[in-house]
């Protein structure tokens, strides 16, 4: 029988109100690092679908705990996004993109420790038969945090702002809802 935390969890992931720029579904969680997982992918595009970010929100829950987590949900979060190619050499560049995380957490109430992760810029350039492609910089932010309890629509919130974020979203007013494009 499911644990009845977990099912309270998975149903607090059932959000609306979304932009009609972010796509979002659930995928395959990964089955070897918790007794139960969950896993959206987000794709954030604009009005002509080309890709402006892309994601993983990874939700984990070990009723016994885990003392690397300090609690019973661990959520585990990717974005990559382009980012412009003189952004990739500012080194301060890694600190905002981290800030942008922890006030979009804030900004959403989140109720969590054990904040961690990464921030990375990658340069991609092409060579040979590939030489006519533009090079290509990235920005990938990896983390993981630990929720104080079963109800996540808050981390998923605010972890979509972020994805907003990333992909050059222009913020909406609160209480403001996008219209809805046909796809």
């Amino acid at each position: 029988m499911a644990n009845e935390q977990w099912q309270e969890a998975v149903a607090s992931l059932q959000i609306s109100g979304l932009r009609p720029e972010i796509l979002i579904e659930e995928v395959p969680a990964p089955a070897r690092l918790a007794p139960f997982s969950a896993a959206l992918a987000v794709d954030a595009v604009n009005a002509d679908d080309e890709d402006l970010a892309n994601g993983r929100f990874v939700v984990l829950h070990d009723p016994d705990g885990q003392p690397t987590w300090d609690g019973e949900f661990r959520i585990v979060t990717f974005i990559k996004a382009p980012i412009e190619s003189d952004v990739v050499t500012d080194d301060i560049f890694d600190e905002v993109a981290w800030s942008w995380l922890t006030e979009c957490l804030t900004d959403n109430e989140v109720d969590f420790h054990h904040l961690s992760g990464t921030v990375t810029r990658t340069v991609s350039r092409s060579f040979a038969d590939l030489q006519d492609r533009k090079d290509e910089s990235d920005l990938e932010i990896r983390a993981s945090w630990t929720a104080t309890n079963s109800d996540l629509a808050s981390h998923l919130r605010g972890w979509l702002q972020l994805v907003e974020m990333c992909a050059g979203l222009t913020p909406l007013p609160q209480g403001i809802t996008a219209i809805a494009r046909s796809r």
